[in-house]
C-alpha cells in the first residue's frame, strides 16, 4: 500500500491535521524566538519543549473541537477565516490556563500569549486562501481550454449564488453583471463589476467580448422574460437561463443548474398566488383518486398531491405505458406513499366500482378525456363515450362511495364549443354542475386554456418540425389561444378542490391570449434558427371543429372575483334533471348501438345552440367577450 492510500486509511484529513500542527509549532516557536530575540540568555529548546508539546497537543484539540476539518480548502471562504481566528483565540486561552496548571507560566511571557492567537490566525488561513486561489485561478496551467467570458444578468441573490459557484470552475470566466438596479453601477459582487442595466446588453456584450450570456432572473415575469430573450438575441451570444422559481419549489431543479429558455419561460403566465396551507390541509392525510393518471395533466397531479401528503393514491389509466411510467416514478420519488396503478377505461362501470371499493377515495380528481380536436371531430360515439359517459360513471360511483370532493378537469373548448370535443366537454360540465344538486359530494369543474408541452399539443409537434428543418405548419396567421403552464394548470385544480362548495366551474384568469404564429417564431428562434430563413412557416387552414379564438366564458356565466385574485367563478346553468338523465340514457343507447346519426341527434339535444361543422369554416370566429357581475 502507498504512502498515500496508507494516510487515507488512517484519515482523510490528516495531511491537514499535519500541517495545521505544524503551524501551531511554528506560531509558537516564532512568536518565542521574537520575545526572547532581546535577551542575552534566552532559554534552550530543551527548556520549551515541554511547554511546546502542551501547546500542541491543547490547540491541536481546539481546532478539532471549533470544527476547522470539517470545512474544504478548495471552497475556504470569510466564514472559514472566522472560525479560524475563533479557534486561535480559543486555542490561546486554553493554552494560557494549561501552561499556568503546569508550571505557573514559568518560562511564558503574556506578549507571547497576546502574540501567538494572531500569527497562528495568518499560519493557519493563509495556506487555505492560497489553495483556493490557485485552484480557482483562471490561468490553470493544466486547463485544456480557455475560460469562457460570461454576461451574468442579474444581481440578486441567484445572480451572487450563480457567480459564487462560476468561481469554482476554472472553464468559466464572469466578465460583467448586468442589472436593473442603478444603485449597484459600480459595485462588484464577487469581484465581478456591474457593468449596467439589462437595456444596454447588446453593447455591454460586445464591449466585454462575452461568449455566453447567463440569465439569473428567476423571478422574472413572463413579459419581463420575453424582452430579456429580445435583448439576448440581438446580440447573437448563446444564452441559458436559471430554472423557474415554480421548478424550484417544486424541487425539479435547482438555481444552480443551467438550461436553455424554453418556451415556458416566454409563454407561460406569470405565476398566480395560491393558498397552499389550504390545499395542504385539504389534500394532506387523504385518499385521492386520479383518473387519466398517466397523461401530461394527470401525471402531474399524482406529483403535485403526492407531496402535499396524501395517504394513499390510486391512478386509474388506460395507456399501459404511462401508467406504468408515473407507477415507477412515484415509487421512485416517494417511498412511503401508498401507490395503487389500476389499468383500466373510466367508463367501464365494474372497473370503476372495483377501483372505489378497494382505494376508497375522499378526494377524486377527473382527469381521463380525449381532447385532440380534428381527431374526435369524426369520432363522435368514441369522444362521447368517453369524456360525457366516462365522467358520469366515474361521478356516480363516487356520490355512491361518499367521496368528499369530485373534481372535473374541463377545457375552455367547452365555452360556445365548435368541436366535438368542446361540445362532449360541455355536457359532462352539465352533468357534473347538476348532479352536484343531488348528491353529497362536492362537484367542481375546472376550465382552463392550452397547456404547453402537453401530450398532443403544438409545442411538441413545432419542436419535431424545427428539428426535422421544417416547414412550421400554424393553421391560420391570426389564431391564437390561451396558454399556461402544466403545473400552473394542476395547481389550478388543487385550488379548486379546497374552494368548490359544488356546482362551481372555476377558470384562471389567464392573461392574454398568443397568436400560433408567435409561438412558432419564438420556438424557431430559440432553437437557434431565423424564422422564414432557415424555418419555413406553412398556413394550411383552419382544420374541422376548430376556432380562431377561445374564451373561457359563456355569456350567461357571469363571472365573479373569488378570494384570489386570478381565480374567477363562473355561474352555473341549471337544467331539468329529469330531462337531463332522459337525454343521457337515450345517447348512451345509442353508443351501445353504435347509432352515431342518432347520438349526433342525442347531442344536438343536449346543446341546442351547438352547430356542427365536419368542414373547416374560416368565419369560426368566437369573439372574446367577457361580463363581470355588476358591469
Amino acid at each position: 500500500m502507498g504512502l498515500r492510500r496508507l494516510t487515507a486509511a488512517i484519515h482523510p484529513r490528516l495531511a491537514v491535521v499535519l500541517h495545521d500542527l505544524a503551524m501551531v509549532w511554528l506560531a509558537w516557536t516564532a512568536v518565542n524566538w521574537l520575545r526572547y530575540s532581546f535577551e542575552a540568555n534566552p532559554p534552550s529548546a530543551w527548556q520549551l519543549a515541554p511547554d511546546t508539546a502542551i501547546v500542541l497537543l491543547v490547540q491541536g484539540t481546539v481546532l478539532w473541537w471549533t470544527g476547522l476539518y470539517k470545512g474544504l480548502w478548495r471552497f475556504a471562504s470569510l466564514p472559514d477565516l472566522w472560525n479560524i481566528v475563533r479557534a486561535a483565540i480559543l486555542g490561546a486561552i486554553a493554552v494560557a490556563v494549561a501552561l499556568f496548571l503546569y508550571d505557573r507560566l514559568d518560562l511564558v511571557p503574556r506578549s507571547v500569549l497576546a502574540l501567538y492567537p494572531a500569527i497562528l490566525a495568518v499560519l493557519l488561513g493563509t495556506p487555505r486562501l492560497a489553495y483556493r486561489y490557485w485552484k480557482d485561478s483562471r490561468f490553470e496551467l493544466l486547463a485544456r481550454v480557455p475560460a469562457r467570458r460570461m454576461l451574468v444578468l442579474g444581481a440578486g441573490r441567484t445572480g451572487e449564488a450563480l457567480l459564487r459557484e462560476l468561481a469554482h470552475d476554472a472553464r468559466y470566466r464572469p466578465v460583467g453583471v448586468l442589472d436593473d438596479n442603478a444603485a449597484l453601477r459600480g459595485a462588484r459582487v464577487h469581484g465581478v463589476p456591474v457593468l449596467g442595466t439589462l437595456e444596454r446588453l447588446p453593447q455591454l456584450a460586445r464591449e466585454s467580448a462575452a461568449e455566453m450570456l447567463l440569465i439569473a432572473i428567476p423571478s422574472a415575469t413572463t413579459t419581463q422574460m420575453r424582452r430579456i430573450v429580445e435583448l439576448c438575441e440581438e446580440t447573437g451570444v448563446p444564452f441559458r437561463t436559471v430554472p423557474r422559481l415554480q421548478d424550484v419549489v417544486a424541487g425539479r431543479m435547482g438555481f444552480s443548474q443551467l438550461k436553455e429558455v424554453a418556451i415556458e419561460d416566454l409563454l407561460g403566465r406569470d405565476p398566480v398566488s395560491l393558498d397552499w396551507a389550504a390545499m395542504r390541509a385539504g389534500f394532506s392525510g387523504q385518499r385521492v383518486l386520479i383518473t387519466g393518471g398517466g397523461g401530461s395533466i394527470g401525471a402531474e397531479l399524482c406529483r403535485q398531491v403526492a407531496r402535499l401528503g396524501v395517504e394513499s393514491l390510486a391512478i386509474l389509466e388506460l395507456s399501459e405505458f404511462n401508467l406504468y411510467r408515473i407507477e415507477q416514478e412515484l415509487r421512485r420519488e416517494f417511498p412511503d406513499l401508498l401507490v395503487d396503478a389500476v389499468l383500466g377505461d373510466c367508463g367501464d362501470a365494474a372497473a370503476c366500482e372495483r377501483v372505489f371499493a378497494r382505494a376508497r377515495p375522499q378526494v377524486v380528481l377527473h382527469a381521463a378525456a380525449f381532447k385532440h380536436v380534428p381527431l374526435l371531430q369524426n369520432q363522435v360515439r368514441e369522444a362521447f363515450r368517453n369524456n360525457v359517459l366516462g365522467t358520469q360513471t366515474v361521478a356516480q360511483a363516487a356520490d355512491r362511495h361518499g367521496v368528499g370532493c369530485f373534481v372535473l378537469i374541463s377545457t375552455d373548448k367547452a365555452v360556445n364549443p365548435s368541436s366535438v370535443m368542446g361540445a362532449c366537454k360541455r355536457v359532462a360540465e352539465i352533468f357534473c354542475q347538476n348532479f352536484a344538486a343531488q348528491s353529497a359530494t362536492r362537484f367542481v369543474t375546472v376550465r382552463f386554456g392550452n397547456v404547453l408541452d402537453s401530450a398532443g399539443s403544438v409545442v411538441p409537434l413545432f419542436r419535431e418540425q424545427i428539428r426535422n428543418g421544417g416547414p412550421v405548419t400554424v393553421t391560420h396567421p391570426e389564431m391564437s389561444r390561451y396558454f399556461m403552464t402544466i403545473p400552473e394548470a394542476c395547481q389550478l385544480i388543487l385550488q379548486a378542490g379546497v374552494l368548490g362548495k359544488g356546482g362551481e366551474v372555476f377558470a384562471l384568469d389567464m392573461g392574454e391570449p398568443v397568436k400560433i404564429r408567435y409561438l412558432a417564431e419564438q420556438m424557431i428562434r430559440l432553437a437557434g434558427k431565423v424564422p422564414e430563413r432557415d424555418v419555413a412557416i406553412v398556413y394550411t387552414g383552419l382544420r374541422p371543429g376548430e376556432k380562431l379564438f377561445e374564451e373561457l366564458f359563456h355569456d350567461h356565466e357571469n363571472y365573479r372575483a373569488t378570494e384570489h385574485a386570478k381565480i374567477f367563478l363562473a355561474r352555473p346553468r341549471s337544467v331539468s334533471w329529469e330531462l337531463l338523465t332522459a337525454q343521457l340514457r337515450q345517447a348512451a343507447q345509442s353508443v351501445r348501438d353504435y347509432d352515431e346519426d342518432a347520438l349526433r341527434a342525442c347531442l344536438t339535444s343536449l346543446l341546442p345552440d351547438f352547430s356542427w361543422r365536419d368542414e373547416a369554416d374560416s368565419a369560426d370566429i368566437v369573439p372574446i367577450a367577457r361580463h363581470v357581475e355588476g358591469a
